[in-house]
């Protein structure tokens, strides 16, 4: 696991069995309560790039980091569809099988797949932070890396050729400069597997931008309490999707990071936990879990 240093309280892994698949989770807090946040990466990642965030949110909730399948230690089958729908599918599993029912979503880049569970299971969906992802809905077409992965005979090179070319995709994507804690970045480079890198290239290819669109109807009228967090260099999503987040969560609050990037969990931890923590922390507060003491 990463070493972010500073992690005070421990956390357990285990494995978990969802649609046929299996998947390590991370778990901090009561391992009993059926009310959890929910911690879903991005790529190239698993819930290793939660393990600070979910140290913090064990002092007064349960908190649990899932390996989406193609990443991390959960499984990566050629014959997986790894479309939006599926990831949705299999979260659902992996919650039941967790005995989670009231779930707090926190999520990055891939994980956004989490709002199409979200939208087919309103009953149990508490709330969501929104960490550069979220219903793309004024995309067309993919970012350059989604564009490769799409391209018939680039996109099949780019899953045999391995991790060449790795450095300079991210260096073009990853802001001056600002860059991510260098084992950090190892760590993305090592799970940047071919079975990860395969899963890649069939997600991009189920997801086409304009399909997130018939999201947002579906979680508008839930208005469910979101706070949605923003690196002003990200260069996979712009700036602008930050506000775009409004037509799935018409109260969310917005806020921007003027020198974070893709992944501001992960270039300024400390900062995204100022934010997340409280916000998370109140989401609870109205529920089963007493209210804490402030973060000292």
């Amino acid at each position: 696991m990463i070493d972010h240093h500073r992690i005070t309280l421990m956390t357990e892994s285990r494995m978990v069995h969802s649609v046929g698949l299996r998947t390590r989770v991370l778990e901090a807090g009561d391992p009993s309560d059926d009310e959890a946040i929910v911690f879903l990466h991005g790529v190239p990642g698993s819930a290793d790039h939660w393990d600070r965030l979910l140290a913090q949110v064990g002092a007064f909730a349960r908190g649990v980091a899932l390996d989406l399948p193609g990443w991390g230690e959960a499984d990566a089958p050629r014959d997986w569809e790894y479309s939006p729908n599926a990831y949705a599918n299999f979260l659902a599993g992996a919650l039941s099988d967790l005995g989670i029912v009231r779930a707090h979503l926190v999520m990055n880049d891939l994980g956004g797949v989490g709002l199409f569970w979200a939208a087919s299971h309103p009953e149990s969906f508490a709330s969501a932070t929104l960490i550069d992802t979220g219903v793309a809905s004024t995309y067309r077409r993919w970012h350059l890396v989604g564009r490769l992965y799409r391209a018939p005979v680039l996109g099949r090179a780019a899953v045999v050729a391995g991790r060449v070319g790795y450095h300079q995709v991210m260096r073009l994507y990853l802001p001056q400069p600002r860059r991510i804690p260098a084992d950090v970045a190892l760590e993305m480079r090592r799970r940047y597997s071919r079975g990860a890198r395969r899963a890649l290239l069939r997600f991009y290819r189920a997801a086409n931008p304009p399909a997130w669109n018939r999201v947002a109807p579906a979680l508008a009228p839930l208005d469910r309490p979101a706070l949605v967090v923003w690196g002003a260099h990200d260069r996979f999503l712009r700036l602008s999707q930050a506000q775009e987040q409004l037509r799935s969560f018409p109260h969310a609050e917005v806020v921007v990071l003027p020198d974070s990037g893709h992944y501001p969990h992960l270039d300024h931890p400390d900062r995204v936990a100022e934010i997340v923590v409280p916000f998370l922390r109140s989401q609870l507060a109205g529920s089963r879990v007493p209210t804490p003491s402030p973060l000292s």
